[in-house]
C-alpha cells in the first residue's frame, strides 16, 4: 500500500508508461480485492471480476486520464479513493450484465412449471349477485379485461364498472364471512 500511496500521479497523468506500470502493479491487488468482495454475493466467474477489475483501470487512463486527475490527496487516501472507484466499477459491471426480464403474463405456464392445481372456482350461490354483478365479476377475473374494456363492451360508464365491482365484493365479502375489519 506504501507504494502506491507514494504514485507520482504528475508523472503518471503525463502517460509515461513506466508510471502507469508501476501503478497498476500496485494498485491491482486492491482494486482486484474491492471488486472480487463487491461481486461476491453474485456468484459470478472470474472472468466477470477481472472485467470488472480492468474497467476501473480503464475508467481511470480514459479521456486523457480525466478521472485520475480528479483524485485531491486532502480529501482521502490514493488507496481509499481507488477503492470506492472500484465498487463503483464493479456495480456498474453488474448492472450491465443484468439479465434481460420479461412480464411473467408473457412467459408460459408450462415453461415456468406452474399449474392451477389448487385454484378452484368460487361457488356463488344462485341470487347472491345481481346478473350484472356477475357479468362485470366474470368479464373482469375470468376473461381478465379491465375496466376500460367492459364498460365499453357493455355500453356503460367505466365509474359504474367500477361501482358495480366494488359492490359485487362487498356482498361476497359478507357472505363469505371475509368482512373488512
Amino acid at each position: 500500500m506504501t507504494e502506491l500511496n507514494q504514485t507520482d500521479l504528475q508523472t503518471l497523468v503525463t502517460g509515461n508508461k513506466r508510471a502507469w506500470d508501476t501503478f497498476v502493479g500496485a494498485a491491482a491487488p486492491l482494486i482486484n480485492a474491492v471488486v472480487r468482495r463487491t461481486m461476491a454475493s453474485y456468484r459470478l466467474g472470474e472472468d466477470d471480476v477481472m472485467d470488472a477489475a480492468q474497467d476501473v483501470f480503464v475508467r481511470l487512463c480514459a479521456s486523457d486520464f480525466r478521472l485520475l486527475r480528479t483524485y485531491d490527496p486532502a480529501r482521502a487516501s490514493l488507496s481509499t479513493w481507488l477503492a470506492v472507484v472500484a465498487r463503483s466499477a464493479a456495480v456498474d459491471h453488474l448492472r450491465r450484465r443484468r439479465q434481460a426480464t420479461e412480464p411473467l403474463d408473457d412467459v408460459p405456464e408450462a415453461v415456468l412449471g406452474v399449474e392451477d392445481k389448487h385454484v378452484e372456482k368460487l361457488k356463488i350461490p344462485q341470487g347472491l349477485l345481481t346478473e350484472r354483478q356477475t357479468l362485470i365479476l366474470k368479464c373482469l377475473y375470468d376473461e381478465e379485461r379491465d375496466v376500460a374494456e367492459v364498460a365499453v363492451l357493455l355500453k356503460i360508464d367505466a365509474q359504474t364498472v367500477r361501482s358495480t365491482h366494488h359492490k359485487a365484493l362487498l356482498r361476497l365479502r359478507a357472505h363469505f364471512g371475509d368482512e373488512p375489519p
